[in-house]
């Protein structure tokens, strides 16, 4: 079997581009996920002959077959991240190497041929190139890229498959949440849970997302932005959001964030604020935190802030919970000065305009 750590990569140009004028127009409020670029990356795998067949070719529908194994055993993964335009010019990506290590690890947790790192990095690489012009300017700006792969054997035996499409799109982006809001309000939910011990928490599998939309859905019946859960074994232990990561921001200074333990995702945006938390002398604790407490804290003023993060969303802050028989408020319910720290921070060093200490960034062009 070939080396396939790295693969040259066939190029077939769009044949109708979407025109200059037409691209800046749909880049001056992109909004989030709705539009794409011309362009994607395609690369095949099967288990005789390995990763093959590299391409990026125009953006379009794939055509797969009703006995598909995706659409049955849901074998499937994704991750997520941006390139940024840096200040004069050029674009930078953020911890790619992350994504592509996270990537393997879900695939393995799903039985899947895992991609090797490298291959990773190269499709994202060869996309942005090629897109380059997609990447929109101006604050909260970004190119979000979304690497996914699954299962494309044709079979109805339950087993893993022995054939994968891997595929990379590419969608300008604006502000995550709708009005750029100040802070967001979650619903606790009561009747459902994220993931369990021993399941596919920690893998970024669509699964896990289709398995929260009940959730989610409830949530914004209830009028709130987001749905938070809690642990499966008490349901008293805050794990995560629908889609992010959680943070609390106590009178003392320190900050605190549900451990990973198999049932939350290892989100780089967590990590990357709790190593910026931790070089600025932060207190920082990786402990449960059960909703009682979040609560109380909240009301005695304990608790001055708390905030979610993920790379669509970056950093957001938390305003107010509610949930059957509760409703509190965390601190003014805007964005806590320690959350504006952070974020600031982070985003700074995203886009270039600050020092880089820990070689997140990789420029491209």
């Amino acid at each position: 079997m070939q080396d396939t750590t790295i693969l040259d990569y066939e190029f077939e140009a769009h044949p109708q581009p979407v025109a200059e004028s037409d691209r800046a127009t749909l880049l001056e409020n992109p909004g989030f996920g709705k539009i794409f670029t011309d362009h994607m990356v395609v690369i095949r795998y099967s288990a005789d002959r390995g990763w093959h067949d590299a391409r990026v070719q125009p953006r379009g529908p794939i055509q797969i077959d009703p006995a598909c194994a995706v659409l049955h055993y849901a074998q499937e993964i994704f991750e997520g991240l941006k390139a940024y335009r840096l200040p004069g010019g050029g674009a930078a990506l953020f911890r790619p190497g992350e994504n592509a290590r996270r990537f393997r690890e879900s695939a393995e947790r799903m039985a899947m041929a895992p991609l090797p790192e490298e291959l990773f990095l190269s499709s994202i690489r060869e996309l942005v190139r090629v897109d380059r012009d997609w990447i929109p300017e101006g604050e909260g700006a970004s190119l979000y890229l979304r690497p996914f792969m699954f299962a494309s054997e044709t079979f109805l035996g339950v087993k893993p498959a022995s054939e994968y499409l891997y595929m990379v799109i590419a969608s300008p982006a604006g502000a995550y949440f709708k009005g750029g809001a100040p802070s967001v309000t979650l619903w606790t939910s009561e009747h459902y849970t994220r993931a369990a011990r021993g399941g596919t928490g920690a893998a970024k599998c669509g699964g896990n997302y289709a398995a929260s939309l009940v959730a989610q859905a409830e949530a914004i019946r209830e009028g709130c932005d987001q749905v938070v859960f809690l642990d499966a074994v008490e349901n008293r232990f805050v794990e995560e959001l629908g889609g992010m990561n959680v943070f609390f921001v106590f009178d003392d200074g320190s900050i605190q964030t549900p451990p990973l333990g198999g049932t939350i995702l290892p989100g780089i945006t967590r990590n990357s604020l709790l190593t910026l938390a931790r070089d600025a002398g932060i207190n920082v604790r990786e402990a449960p935190y059960s909703m009682q407490d979040w609560q109380k804290d909240a009301q005695s003023g304990r608790l001055r802030e708390a905030f979610a993060c993920g790379t669509a969303a970056v950093v957001t802050p938390i305003g107010r919970v509610r949930g059957r028989g509760f409703d509190f408020t965390i601190g003014n319910g805007g964005p806590g000065m320690l959350t504006e720290q952070l974020r600031a921070q982070l985003t700074a060093i995203q886009r270039g305009t600050a020092p880089d200490p820990h070689g997140w960034v990789e420029r491209l062009f």
